[in-house]
């Protein structure tokens, strides 16, 4: 079995944004308009948004997104994995757990130091699998500004 993680370029752009379209709508929060045009810039390419492709045995059933920051608090480059999803009919399969050890070589070839990701409160089998991986709560608390209006 073949599995890889794919730079998203803008040939993959409306995949990419329906995959994008259907994560958000089942986690509870749907793409504005901006969300939507951020999803098809990002497919262009920008440098503190890397995208990828889950490619299984040559079949893209995901994609994640690094978005990369600078932490003094860790020494340098840290990221955050904006958005991580498999297609339903891939999952319980394990992919989940290759799909974030995917997300972490990416993370350490773009020489983030550290990694940083959130999840839905209630979204129990998601903890488990990412502090099963190393992630660690962090105790802190998540909290946002938003600077920009939604369009």
């Amino acid at each position: 079995m073949s599995f890889s993680a794919e730079p998203i370029t803008a040939e993959g752009a409306d995949l990419f944004l329906q995959m994008a379209e259907a994560f958000h709508q089942e986690d509870g929060h749907p793409l504005t308009p901006a969300g939507k045009a951020s999803i098809l810039e990002v497919a262009g390419g920008v440098a503190l948004a890397p995208a990828y492709f889950i490619v299984e045995n040559g079949e893209k059933i995901g994609f994640f997104v690094l978005s990369l920051g600078y932490s003094p608090e860790h020494g340098g480059t840290d990221g955050f994995i904006d958005d991580i999803f498999i297609l339903p009919p891939h999952r319980s399969r394990g992919l989940g757990r290759k799909a974030l050890n995917l997300a972490i070589e990416e993370s350490r070839r773009h020489g983030i130091r550290v990694l940083l990701l959130e999840v839905e409160a209630e979204n129990h089998r998601a903890y488990h699998l990412y502090t099963s991986i190393g992630f660690t709560d962090t105790k802190r608390r998540l909290l946002r500004l938003v600077l920009a209006p939604e369009e």
